[in-house]
């Protein structure tokens, strides 16, 4: 029976694509990436306590961080049994509830990290365009507020274009991109009408990840604006400083996900590693790198984990 016949009689699983080529390495391989999401799972724990117990930290900013730690934390979570269970050798396919399952939950916290990203960088127009104002606005009932608006935008939007995949046909061969399941992924093998899904999936980038990246651009343009105003140029470093690690996680968070967008509809001819390569970097780069770059560019959680490790601070 050949391979696309097989695939037609068991429709129900799909195969995980883990490093195409290297299979006898996939021991060696699995080192880094147990320390990778040894590293996910203790920076952004990490944070969350530091965050939690330390009473200075219980602003505005940090409660958004906090959001951004969780999301991010869930994230590393909702790829690990995959990625590491091929890497180990115990996990080889997946099936197609588990696929839809992960596939929300993946792309659920793209968009809710999206959604924090403008809500910090909300924050960060308030601190610096609007200062005296700040805590009045900002209040934690607000806060409060923003963070239910962003769950609910980022887990009851989805559903509709994830249920459909439930009842498509998909008589393509079930080889799966990447360690884990992507909407896309799943689309690409379908043979049935799949223009619900394209078009309102589209729709979804664009109203929820796109918005988001013109309104934090539409934010540092105003924060420019106001800290080029500033008389004092010490006072202008110190305003931009502020947003350094914002920027950084917005980098990190959106340049991975532009470039998988832009592998999976116009790089089809392209090498599989390609798209394996951009598949991690995109799931693990940010988890792994957000917990880095506020620990190191923020004082006050720099200071908290170096005393909570007794380093001493050169």
């Amino acid at each position: 029976m050949s391979p696309i016949s097989i695939f037609n009689v068991n429709c129900s699983r799909f195969i995980l694509t883990g490093f195409p080529g290297l299979e006898v390495h996939y021991l060696w391989i699995s080192i880094p990436f147990s320390s990778i999401y040894a590293t996910v799972f203790l920076g952004n724990c990490m944070v969350l306590h530091v965050i939690r117990t330390e009473p200075s930290l219980h602003q505005p900013m940090f409660y958004f961080l906090a959001m951004l730690a969780l999301t991010d934390l869930c994230m590393g979570l909702s790829t690990m049994y995959t990625v590491l269970g091929i890497l180990w050798g115990f996990v080889r396919e997946i099936s197609l509830d588990s696929c839809i399952a992960q596939s929300y939950f993946i792309h659920g916290l793209s968009f809710m990290e999206s959604s924090v990203l403008l809500a910090m960088a909300f924050d960060r127009y308030i601190a610096i365009c609007n200062p005296l104002r700040y805590s009045s606005i900002l209040t934690n009932d607000k806060i409060m507020k923003i963070g239910v608006t962003i769950l609910c935008r980022s887990s009851l939007l989805i559903p509709p274009v994830i249920i459909r995949l439930k009842f498509l046909n998909y008589c393509r061969p079930h080889i799966l991109s990447h360690s884990f399941c992507l909407h896309q992924d799943l689309i690409r093998m379908a043979c049935s009408d799949i223009r619900f899904n394209s078009i309102y999936g589209l729709a979804l980038v664009i109203s929820n990840l796109l918005l988001d990246a013109v309104l934090i651009l539409i934010s540092y343009i105003m924060i420019l604006h106001a800290v080029l105003a500033i008389a004092s140029r010490e006072e202008r470093i110190k305003s931009l400083q502020t947003c350094v690690s914002h920027i950084c996680a917005v980098s990190v968070f959106y340049i991975p996900i532009i470039g998988l967008t832009m592998v999976h509809r116009f790089g089809k001819h392209l090498s599989p590693w390609v798209h394996v390569l951009l598949g991690n970097i995109y799931i693990l780069f940010p988890p792994l790198m957000n917990p880095i770059i506020y620990s190191i560019k923020t004082q006050q959680i720099r200071r908290r984990v170096q005393r909570l490790f007794n380093l001493k601070k050169f």
